[in-house]
């Protein structure tokens, strides 16, 4: 192929010299080759793709049927969905490679896979949210399911009877007690484990990892055995905020350390090389630029503790009348009574159940908002509030220092008033303290070489009288030349 060059209108790979014809430099002239630059697509959806995706999502489905109904005696839904799955992915392979390069077909397969994998994990989560909801429909009507507790209520009684207020109220305080407990040791801990690295650090580091696997009953035997059996305290909302907060501080410490270690240590080294202690650079630069993934450090840990029925089963026992003092009597919390209510045969139990399963679902959504706005964007992104807070205090400062910097200026333009009439004379000296060409030669009664040299001849020319031999006075090394008056 023959590359012509746009500048000259010649081919490139005509050797050096070769002399080209008057009508071709005429014709490259007349109707000169341009090559558009036409950027490669690399994403979105093509009309050939779709009809690959199609046609072996159909093939792959028709595998399967003919497998499992004619040709082998497979059964069983979940072996008919891998095998057409499996069929969907060879059929869409070779269809891709019958017009792309195998670099292209193994990047096709892999979008198709990771894709399927995205729309099963939805799918599933959408199950579970549905169901839940779908089953509780029954109960989530009546407003008395929000604000009467079980201790007037039966089994046979109602949905129009009693309700979780007392459930709702006991999973508010016990994660109360238990992030008040979590988040300064748990954001404390995964700071030493950033700023302070040795040997100490990595074996908290250690005993972090190995308590992230540690079984829920295993934390509230623990807190069981402490508080309640050797302290000799009774069973309470408090000792189930300790039990969860066992729970949630190894999550929220991994999940911590893992964010902090992404902030870039320019960042950490431009504010010590301004002077600042280590607190000062972690309070202002380290945990300000980490902020959104620590509030999703700290969601995580509740969703951890929230959902925990076997501790609090063991530290705050059960109750079904409503309790608001975490220190004395026992308190139950929505997993806890998601549970009893479930396990019973009464159809109006379970439907207090899943009623109660889905409002615990909703309070978790509604814990994972509030972390969503305290923790904010990223660094770098601003929301509206914050760049309007932004603005204001920068106008706070730019106040702040037109007002530091106000009475200096005010001395400086006073001084200079002082010295205006001496500024207006035209002979002004040089800014680096040497005389003016045009400044006259100060009387200090020192001559330089030169005014000693015309001033030694004029006296050869003078009368004894003193007077000049032109009848002028005598001309010393200060006379002014202009006016011949001396100085």
């Amino acid at each position: 192929m023959t590359v012509v060059d746009l500048e000259k209108g010649a081919p490139q790979d005509a050797p050096q010299g070769a002399p080209v014809s008057p009508a071709a430099r005429t014709s490259l002239a007349a109707d000169p080759v341009t090559f558009p630059d036409v950027p490669r697509r690399i994403g979105g959806l093509t009309r050939s793709g779709v009809l690959s995706v199609s046609g072996a999502a159909a093939s792959g489905l028709c595998v399967a049927v003919l497998l499992f109904g004619e040709l082998a005696p497979f059964s069983g839904a979940l072996g008919f969905f891998v095998t057409a799955y499996l069929s969907f992915l060879g059929i869409y392979a070779v269809l891709t490679g019958l017009e792309e390069d195998g670099q292209a077909v193994r990047d096709r397969v892999m979008t198709v896979v990771l894709w399927s994998a995205g729309g099963l994990m939805f799918a599933a989560l959408a199950m579970v949210v549905g169901f839940t909801a779908w089953r509780g429909r029954e109960a989530l009507p009546h407003a008395n399911f929000f604000t009467q507790d079980m201790q007037a209520a039966g089994p046979l009684d109602p949905l129009t009877h009693g309700g979780i207020a007392h459930a709702m109220l006991g999973t508010l305080i016990m994660i109360t007690i238990a992030l008040a407990i979590t988040v300064p040791l748990g954001l404390a801990c995964a700071v030493y484990l950033n700023q302070i690295p040795g040997r100490f650090s990595r074996f908290v580091r250690t005993i972090v990892e190995a308590m992230t696997a540690l079984p829920s009953i295993v934390a509230g035997l623990m807190v069981y055995a402490v508080w309640i059996l050797n302290l000799g305290m009774q069973k309470s909302g408090l000792a189930a905020g300790f039990a969860i907060s066992v729970m949630m501080l190894p999550i929220v410490i991994r999940a911590a350390d893992v964010v902090l270690r992404l902030v870039p240590g320019t960042l950490t080294e431009a504010s010590e090389a301004l002077g600042a202690p280590r607190w000062r650079t972690v309070w202002h630069v380290v945990l300000p630029t980490a902020r959104s993934g620590l509030a999703t450090a700290v969601i995580l840990g509740t969703a951890r503790g929230i959902g925990e029925t076997s501790p609090v089963l063991l530290t705050a026992g059960f109750t079904a009348a409503l309790n608001a003092d975490p220190t004395n009597g026992p308190m139950v919390s929505l997993p806890l009574a998601v549970f009893n209510f479930v396990k019973s045969p009464e159809p109006t139990m379970i439907a207090r159940g899943f009623g109660a399963a889905a409002v615990l679902m909703a309070l978790v959504l509604i814990l994972f908002m509030i972390a969503r706005v305290i923790g904010g964007r990223g660094p770098g992104h601003q929301n509206k509030r914050q760049a309007r807070r932004a603005a204001r205090a920068s106008r706070r400062d730019t106040t702040r220092f037109a007002e530091l910097h106000t009475p200096g200026l005010e001395l400086f333009e006073t001084g200079s008033s002082e010295t205006d009439s001496d500024s207006e004379r035209p002979e002004r000296s040089a800014g680096n303290g040497a005389p003016s060409p045009d400044a006259p030669a100060a009387d200090n009664g020192e001559q330089s070489p030169e005014d000693n040299a015309p001033a030694a001849a004029d006296a050869d020319q003078t009368h004894p009288n003193g007077s000049a031999a032109d009848g002028g006075p005598r001309a010393g090394g200060n006379s002014d030349p202009a006016t011949g008056d001396a100085h």
